[in-house]
């Protein structure tokens, strides 16, 4: 069988067995689709080790129309996408290489970027509450920092979600996997006091004032997207005089990083980031490590 007449099967088992996202499934197509260019949709039982190889090759030298390369993690998307594709046929006894044959490059991971405490207070401070979208500025940030949420979970929640008085929620995240939320007494009251001052009866929890809102089939009229809350956020770094690149996802980042440095194992810090591979929560060692000197110089004893 050719690999073009087994994509769609692949993408539509991650989709509906797999539990992945739609945009994840279309990406993993697109992937596929390349390597279906680069043998000219050769057969499922012709792929060999060798032919991977010389593949490899090809997306490292790879370049768009802008003259563009690829870069280092998206060649690793492309084959974590082919690995599993030959998983998937595996399990349907289709003969074809064995999915353990590819193995992936190593990817450096960029260093994240965090707020400390400080920063995240002078955030804050400069966020004016005298009017709703203030208010709802104000809770945002106080959740985001609170609870660690993705910008694309934080942005689907509605009023019915968030319990202020237990100070827990459930939420759906990356794919399509339930986790506990936590939320600090603080960020509960701010989007308490925010929604005692909204006079709508609108699902979505936060919603924009923007007069170019246009009313939406969905039924998420007035739901604030992503890059309102990128733009919101960045807006409040430089007012608080922060020069590094801040977004929503910074503050991710910031509350994964205050609970290493507060004494969290990472074990739980995976759990409550809905991580599903420790590797991934692992990054945060690293931008800890700065802490490792304080706590030496702090409780270790100097000999006479």
């Amino acid at each position: 069988m050719y690999m073009s007449e087994l994509i769609l099967d692949y993408i539509e088992h991650l989709e509906v067995e797999g539990g992945r996202s739609a945009k994840t499934a279309e990406n993993y197509r697109l992937y596929l689709e390349r390597f279906v260019e680069f043998t000219d949709d050769t057969t499922v039982g012709d792929i060999t080790s060798e032919m991977i190889r010389k593949y490899r090759l090809w997306l490292n030298r790879y370049k768009n129309n802008d003259d563009d390369t690829l870069a280092t993690i998206t060649q690793s998307y492309h084959l974590i996408a082919l690995r599993g594709f030959l998983g998937y046929l595996s399990q349907r006894d289709i003969e074809s290489l064995a999915p353990n044959k590819i193995v992936l490059p190593k990817v450096n991971r960029k260093q994240v970027t965090f707020l400390h405490y400080d920063e995240v207070e002078r955030l804050i401070a400069g966020i004016d509450i005298t009017s709703e979208a203030g208010l709802r500025d104000r809770a945002i940030v106080e959740l985001l920092f609170s609870s660690g949420l993705r910008v694309s979970e934080l942005i689907n929640l509605n009023r019915d979600h968030v319990n202020t008085k237990r100070r827990e929620f459930m939420v759906r995240g990356k794919g399509q996997k339930d986790r506990p939320v936590f939320i600090s007494e603080a960020a509960a009251g701010w989007v308490d006091h925010y929604l005692d001052v909204r006079d709508d009866t609108l699902a979505p929890l936060f919603i924009s004032y923007s007069k170019n809102v246009e009313p939406s089939t969905s039924g998420n009229f007035r739901r604030l997207t992503a890059r309102s809350i990128q733009r919101m956020v960045s807006k409040y770094a430089r007012l608080a005089g922060i020069t590094k690149h801040v977004s929503p996802h910074t503050m991710r980042h910031s509350f994964a990083t205050d609970l290493l440095m507060n004494g969290a194992d990472i074990r739980s810090v995976q759990s409550m980031l809905g991580h599903s591979n420790i590797s991934t929560t692992q990054v945060y060692t690293h931008v800890t490590d700065e802490h490792l000197r304080e706590v030496y110089e702090k409780f270790h004893s100097e000999s006479s």
